[in-house]
């Protein structure tokens, strides 16, 4: 039995991974290789997984026959979206050019000025941000 278990700690537990369904996951994946410049870990007819160049928690891609895309913004007796990736940017346009070019929709609906939601080619709805500039001090 774990040390921690048996003096009432939280087991060990490290998140290694997000899994996100899609039609075909080899595209899926493709698309976020190209968004993110991530390396390809493991890559089979179904499943691909990718990881960021100095480690960390990566991205899964699996192929889902019955797969249904979310919609985006979210309504009643339609897909929810599940989750959503939050990706910051050092520049909001450049990014946002550069998810478009790899492949990513602008969503019609974008609820802040300083956040672009846009969707993946599986139709996932993901978040590029960026954190406003500090104020000068005198």
């Amino acid at each position: 039995m774990d040390a921690r278990r048996e003096s009432g700690g939280t087991p060990g537990f490290r998140l290694t991974g997000v899994v996100l369904d899609a039609p075909d996951a080899r595209e899926l994946a493709g698309f976020y290789r190209r968004l993110l410049g991530w390396q390809v870990l493991d890559d089979e007819p179904d499943w691909v997984r990718l990881a960021p160049p100095g480690g960390g928690t990566g991205l899964s891609f699996q192929s889902e026959p019955a797969y249904l895309p979310p919609v985006w913004p979210s309504g009643r007796e339609r897909q929810q979206m599940m989750l959503h990736l939050d990706i910051r940017v050092d520049e909001l346009a450049s990014a946002t050019a550069h998810a478009l070019d790899a492949g990513a929709t602008l969503a019609a609906f974008q609820p802040q000025d300083d956040v672009r939601v846009l969707l993946d080619p599986a139709g996932h709805p993901f978040c590029l941000w960026t954190e406003p500039e500090p104020p000068e001090r005198a």
